[in-house]
Order: C-alpha cells, then structure tokens, then sequence
C-alpha cells in the first residue's frame, strides 16, 4: 500500500482504534524510505518529516500515532543514506514488535480482575479489551460482558460481535440502557485514545457518563491502555484536542434551525478511574504518568513536536 493510499485510509476513519492508526502510520514510512528518489540524507531526512506531518494532520487527536511516529524518527543512526533508509525500517520493526508484545502483557494484568461469575461492562470497541477478555477465556474463566450500542457508528456492535466469536456471553444495550447494565456489572474496562498529564482519560462519548454511574454503585472502572497513549503535548500547556464530528453521522437531514453536536469524545475524570492498566502495571491516573515519564524519556522532549 501506497504512503498516500494509507494517509487516505487514516483521513477517512478506515482504519479504527489508536493503536491501529499507529501500527499503520509507522509502517507507511517504510513506503516513503522506499519510494524516495532522494540521493543524499538532508533529502531522505526531509521526506520522512514531511510524511510525519502530513500523517499528525490526517488524526489530530491520536498521540498514540504521533509518539509512535516520533519515536522511529528520533535518534537514528546513520552514515549514508542507504543505512538511514535501512535505520528507518528496522525501527518500524522495533515499533510494531513492541505493540504486539505490550497488548499481550496488557491482557495478562487486565484478566486477572475478571474471575469466574464476573459481570463486565464495556462501551464503544477496544481491539485491548477484547484481548483481555479473550486471555480470561483462554485461561478456563466463566464470565459474561454488557456492551453497549455506541451511537452514532454502533462500534459498540462490533465489540459484541467478536466477543461472540469468542464464545465469551454478551448481552448488548442502547446507550440509554447503561445504567441497568452497569448495575449488574462487577466491573467496568473501557479503552483510552488519550491520558493528559493530568491523568485524564480520552476515550468515546458517553465513557465519563457510565463512569460516574459506576462509581455510584461502587463499580471499580479500570482504562487499558498502552502507554504511548499518554499524550505529551500535554506537558507542555497544549490542550489535547477533542474530535468532533459532521453532524449528518446522526441525523443526515435535520430540519432548519436544528444543530447537531456530535462530539466523538470526552475526558474522564481521573477521580472516576480506580486504576490505568498498561505494560508498566495497574497505577491510579497520576502515578502511571510518573512511570510514563520514567520509562519513556525521550517522550518528553519538546521538538519532538
């Protein structure tokens, strides 16, 4: 696939979930070294910065995609522009490695907080929870999810799709019907987008709403996340945007005079978040932003941006 075929794809909500705009993003720079008529490093160099800037406009809301794309292109070691080429795919490598690695440490600390009888609840579609739920079957557990619908995409359906396929119960609900669903659960896992410095969880419409709900029925609600989600920009006094969304994915032809927001996420309160469950373990929101910090320090260097 073309460098300009994949900025399509990621521009036009083809490819779902931060950690899949990620893994695509870093594998078209293979693309643009391959494709490069340059001769000489300043040329390679800017090629692969350009397409770097052109891939953070395409999803302004995905740190996740820029820390990936920023880690393939920060430090690299070369001679000539043959090893330069050869550095930036190695590292793209390095990349996709280290995603498949940490979603499989992820699903083994998430499944241990589900036991035999336990009830999940789970909003809108994570390819981490479902990796999760699908290590607590592999290891013999009986459980059973609530899912609700997601409005106005239904990702939500296709959660409960695959955790069908899974063997995994699945009892699905409309948005409005969350809190009967919460009220039967032991457990709430969402997914993330985002994690400001402050702690606070980017994740779809409505996630902040059923972890206040969950709160109140002493619900604990746990965000998995690998830790590239952590939003740097944050650290230094930029604001993390929130997506919103043409108003015609609810209602294609309101009548004059009517304006529809659809905002596509919120901010949790870390105050509503027992723990972030992530490679580095299961901390409260502003301990796991210290260990993001301590183990990934190039993050924070402020040209990276």
């Amino acid at each position: 696939m073309s460098f300009k075929e994949t900025v399509n794809r990621i521009k036009n909500l083809k490819v779902q979930g931060a950690e899949n705009v990620a893994i695509e993003a870093v594998k078209s720079l293979k693309e643009v070294v391959k494709e490069s008529k340059s001769k000489n490093i300043a040329g390679i160099l800017a090629e692969v910065h350009h397409a770097k800037n052109i891939l953070f406009l395409t999803r302004p809301t995905e740190p996740c995609m820029r820390n990936a794309l920023n880690y393939v292109l920060h430090d690299l070691n070369y001679d000539d522009p043959v090893e330069l080429a050869k550095e930036v795919c190695l590292k793209v490598d390095e990349v996709l490695e280290r995603f498949d690695k940490n979603q499989m440490i992820i699903a083994q600390i998430g499944s241990r907080k589900i036991g035999n009888g336990t009830v999940v609840f789970t909003h809108c579609h994570s390819s981490t929870i479902l990796e999760i739920l699908k290590e607590a079957k592999k290891q013999g557990k009986k459980f059973e999810v609530h899912n609700t619908e997601t409005r106005p995409l239904y990702q939500g359906r296709v959660t409960a799709k695959e955790i069908a396929k899974l063997g995994i119960p699945v009892i699905h609900f409309v948005d409005a019907a969350a809190r009967f669903a919460l009220k039967k659960a032991d457990l709430m896992l969402i997914g993330a987008d985002a994690i400001t410095t402050e702690g606070k969880v980017i994740n779809k419409i409505g996630s902040e709403l059923y972890a206040e709900i969950a709160n109140k029925y002493d619900i604990p609600v746990y965000a998995c996340s690998d830790s590239w989600k952590f939003d740097a920009e944050t650290v230094f006094g930029y604001e993390t945007e929130i997506e919103k969304r043409k108003g015609n994915e609810i209602w294609k032809n309101p009548p004059k005079g009517i304006t529809v927001n659809n905002f596509a996420f919120e901010k949790v309160s870390p105050s509503l978040i027992t723990g972030i469950i992530s490679e580095l373990g299961i901390y409260k929101p502003h301990i796991f932003i210290q260990e993001v910090k301590v183990n990934n320090k190039w993050m924070f260097r402020k040209h990276l941006f």
